[in-house]
C-alpha cells in the first residue's frame, strides 16, 4: 500500500480538521457568548476571592502590630455588656429571664410568681387553676398494627383504602381523644362518609 509523505498526511489532516470545525461553527457561535460570560464571571469571582484573602492577611498583620480596636458605638450592646442575671438563694433560674414583668410576692425571702400563690378571700380559698393530667387512652388494635401515633398524613392517606368502616371509626375516635389534629380528623371523617355512601 502506498503511504503518502508525512507533510501530505499533515495537510490532509488539517483540511479534515478545518472542515469539521466549520460544521461545528453554528453551534459554537451560539454557545460562545454564554461560554465567554461564564469565563468572565468565573475570573471575576477568583479575583474577588484573592483580593478578600489579601485583605484578611492585611487585617492579621495590623492586629499583630497592635493597632487599637475602634470604640464601640453606643447602640451596640452585647451579652457581656449586660448586668448578670439576679441570683435567688444562690441559684439563678433560667425562667426568671422570661418572667421579669410577672407580679411577684416575697415568701421566706424568695421571689414567687403571683400565679403560684393561693388567694384567700373572706369566705373561700381560691387556688390557682391547674391543668388536669391527660387521661391515658388505650390505642385500638388497628392503631397499634399500623403504628398510627407516628403516622404522617400521607401515610394515613395511603392506607385509607385498606381499612374498614369500623377501623376508620376506631382511628377517628382515637385521634379525637388524643391529639385531635384537624387534617387527620377531616381525612378520616371524609373517608368514612365516602365508604358509607357506596
Amino acid at each position: 500500500m502506498f503511504r503518502p509523505p508525512f507533510l501530505a498526511r499533515v495537510a490532509a489532516g488539517a483540511a479534515v480538521y478545518a472542515l469539521e470545525e466549520t460544521r461545528r461553527l453554528p453551534v459554537a457561535a451560539v454557545q460562545f457568548p454564554i461560554t465567554a460570560i461564564s469565563r468572565v464571571l468565573q475570573t471575576t469571582m477568583h479575583v474577588q476571592q484573592f483580593v478578600t484573602s489579601l485583605a484578611l492577611k492585611g487585617d492579621a498583620v495590623f492586629e499583630r502590630l497592635g493597632s487599637q480596636p475602634q470604640d464601640q458605638p453606643e447602640w451596640a450592646i452585647f451579652d457581656e455588656d449586660l448586668p448578670p442575671a439576679p441570683v435567688t438563694n444562690g441559684h439563678a433560674s433560667k425562667f426568671d429571664l422570661f418572667a421579669e414583668d410577672a407580679p411577684r410576692a416575697e415568701t421566706n425571702g424568695r421571689a414567687v410568681p403571683a400565679s403560684l400563690l393561693v388567694l384567700e378571700t373572706e369566705n373561700e380559698v381560691v387556688e390557682p387553676a391547674t391543668e388536669a393530667a391527660p387521661e391515658e387512652v388505650e390505642a385500638p388494635e388497628v392503631a397499634v398494627r399500623y403504628d398510627y401515633p407516628s403516622m404522617t398524613l400521607a401515610q394515613l392517606r395511603a392506607r385509607l383504602r385498606m381499612l374498614s368502616v369500623e377501623e376508620l371509626g376506631q382511628l377517628l375516635a382515637f385521634e379525637q381523644q388524643t391529639r385531635a389534629r384537624a387534617p387527620f380528623v377531616t381525612m378520616l371523617t371524609n373517608r368514612i362518609a365516602t365508604v358509607q355512601a357506596k
